[in-house]
């Protein structure tokens, strides 16, 4: 006889999801955003397929247009079939790591000093690890959840999703039918504000993703001649007017939901008239809750010329714009009356998402966190980045991020995002763990 509650199907949860997450890590899956150089997304995704083979589900692998573009899909029924499914989705690829500037191989998988070390420790192979563990738990145990729940492991999310959610959202929509709500990365996490009190972020809006190709066209000739129309000096100076542009502060919902909990719970005032000032008062946390204040475009690459002594007909810039929800055409019209008619525009893009912090499934990971946090508080806040969110929300799905952990009031937790010594603590994932747990079972 099980008991689904405190019992030892959850204990062997929380000791299996260290073993889970450092052993997708030490699968390499880096995406450099170049189909040809990409590693891993494959051997990650069969890993994932058989550890739930190996408990009784019934996997969907998908390779999404490409070779070795791995998804692996598993739907867990529920006890009223006539509810809205519940998806919970992760990515298995991660960004490139320069092993040369690590503490430990990035790719170890290494668990030691209280944390399991690699890249993707907090991006996101630690929520896939949790969900994972808590997946084995519930088909080993007979857990029944109250509705389905879609499990989605995913390939490409670090560079759009194109062989991965969005890819799926267009050509294999069944997979997530009757799915109403999701929960994914980079939120449930806790930051520390006053006296130990924890407050605990839901991910519930974030800024869109445009990557924009600049493209200048000039007169080639001699380098060593009078010349009046140089593409490279025009796009540099296209390129030095857009990085140093301020986009208009704009308070979205979400950050002033979040900053109004902050104030009520530490005292702290974040006047309109020094907005972006007083976010300072956040710490390390203050990078990731200013670049949610306004539009940003900052230039990333540039490319012209193949030889010193010949001016191109041709340079480019990519920029990687993030803009605000609701400020699409707002920052269209702005972009063009900065760059002028003579600058070429060309970009991929993936739009902002944003919901409202509130119904049964907030009040569930609310109820799920302080049953392990005592005192605890969850507030709402916008991602700067973007997650496979952006696609999900095409099939109508109200998306949030919830994948809990408790962290150390010291520990940069947004600095190891793509950062070096990427790593999670232990009691975290555990911690992690127990949260999802409960949660799932109530949602």
């Amino acid at each position: 006889m099980n008991n689904v509650e405190d019992g030892a199907g959850l204990r062997l949860a929380q000791d299996e999801v260290v073993s889970l997450a450092s052993e997708l890590i030490r699968i390499d899956t880096t995406n450099t955003g170049d189909p040809a150089t990409v590693v891993g997304e494959r051997a990650a995704a069969e890993w994932v397929a058989e550890k739930l083979g190996e408990v009784g589900y019934e996997t969907t692998y998908v390779e999404s247009g490409a070779k070795g573009r791995g998804n692996v899909i598993a739907r867990l029924a529920g006890a009223d079939p006539s509810r809205g499914a519940l998806l919970v989705h992760g990515h298995l690829d991660v960004v490139p790591a320069d092993a040369s500037e690590w503490s430990v191989h990035p790719f170890s998988g290494a668990v030691q000093d209280g944390y399991v070390w690699g890249r993707g420790a907090v991006d996101m192979k630690d929520m896939v690890a949790m969900t994972l563990a808590i997946a084995r738990r519930f088909k080993r145990d007979g857990v029944v959840p109250p509705r389905d729940i879609v499990f989605a492991f995913l390939a490409d999310e670090e560079a759009g999703g194109l062989f991965g959610a969005k890819w799926l959202v267009d050509n294999r929509p069944e997979l997530f039918e009757g799915v109403t709500e999701a929960i994914s990365e980079v939120g449930g996490f806790s930051i520390t504000l006053k006296d130990d009190v924890r407050a605990y972020l839901v991910e519930t809006a974030e800024k869109g993703i445009r990557w924009l190709k600049l493209r200048v066209r000039g007169t080639a000739g001699h380098g060593s001649m009078i010349h009046n129309d140089n593409a490279v000096a025009k796009l540099a100076a296209a390129v030095t007017k857009l990085g140093q542009h301020r986009f208009p502060v704009v308070l979205s919902p979400s950050v002033r939901e979040f900053l109004a909990g902050v104030s009520e719970i530490t005292g702290l005032e974040f006047p309109e008239d020094d907005l972006e000032g007083s976010i300072g008062k956040l710490g390390a946390l203050s990078r990731m809750i200013g670049a949610t204040l306004r539009d940003t475009a900052n230039p990333t690459m540039l490319s012209a010329g193949y030889k010193a002594n010949v001016i191109p007909s041709l340079a480019e810039a990519t920029v990687d714009c993030r803009i605000l929800p609701g400020r699409e055409e707002a920052f269209d019209r702005e972009l063009a009356e900065l760059l002028g008619p003579d600058v070429e525009r060309e970009w991929l893009g993936l739009p902002p998402v944003e919901t409202t912090f509130d119904g049964a499934l907030v009040d569930a990971m609310t109820a799920s966190i302080t049953a392990e946090d005592p005192g605890a508080k969850v507030l709402p806040y916008m991602l700067s980045g973007g997650t496979d969110a952006k696609s999900f929300q095409q099939l109508g799905i109200r998306n949030f991020g919830f994948a809990p952990l408790k962290l150390p009031a010291d520990l940069d937790f947004s600095g190891l995002f793509h950062g070096v010594d990427e790593r999670v603590p232990v009691d975290a994932l555990q911690f992690g763990v127990r949260v999802l747990d409960r949660f799932l079972r109530n949602s």
